[in-house]
């Protein structure tokens, strides 16, 4: 468990809201910077103990891309689950209707994953990025805007 991804979220559970957002024909998805790679993502993240999933959604957006965003309709869940790490995922709908585009941050302290950049980025950029350095979610469609019509469960 020397991974600092797995030192830091290794060994518990953790639930994390994030929102699928589509904006002419584009995606809105954020590149982590992790010690093995990037990983581009829809926007979201932890769950805190007393906040509802749609206040931690628009928290994780205004974190990390400063837009302002209303929650629409639950999609999916993933769940990720392997020697070291467990996340539960709730992805949401979401609709952008205000504030202006840029790279947040992460707030969460002595996290090893930083937010390199935030991009609306086309279905062909999206399928352009070696597999490693997608969400999961990604293999589960052909067209990445696709994720928007996903329902159900997923185990990555």
């Amino acid at each position: 468990m020397d991974h600092p991804v797995h030192k830091f979220y290794g060994n518990r559970l953790r639930v994390r809201v994030c929102g699928v957002c589509v904006h002419d024909h584009r995606l809105l998805l954020v590149r982590h910077g992790m010690a093995d790679g990037p990983l581009w993502a829809p926007p979201g993240g932890r769950l805190e103990f007393s906040e509802s999933a749609g206040d931690c959604l628009a928290r994780e957006f205004r974190e990390e891309t400063g837009l302002s965003v209303e929650i629409r309709d639950f999609l999916f869940t993933c769940e990720l689950l392997n020697p070291f790490l467990h996340a539960v995922e709730l992805f949401f709908a979401v609709e952008w209707v205000g504030g202006t585009l840029i790279t947040g941050h992460d707030p969460e302290a002595g996290s090893p994953v930083v937010i390199e950049e935030v991009a609306w980025l086309t279905s062909a950029h999206v399928m352009a990025l070696p597999p490693a350095q997608r969400h999961g979610i990604f293999e589960r469609v052909a067209d990445p805007l696709q994720i928007a019509s996903l329902r159900g469960y997923f185990r990555l």
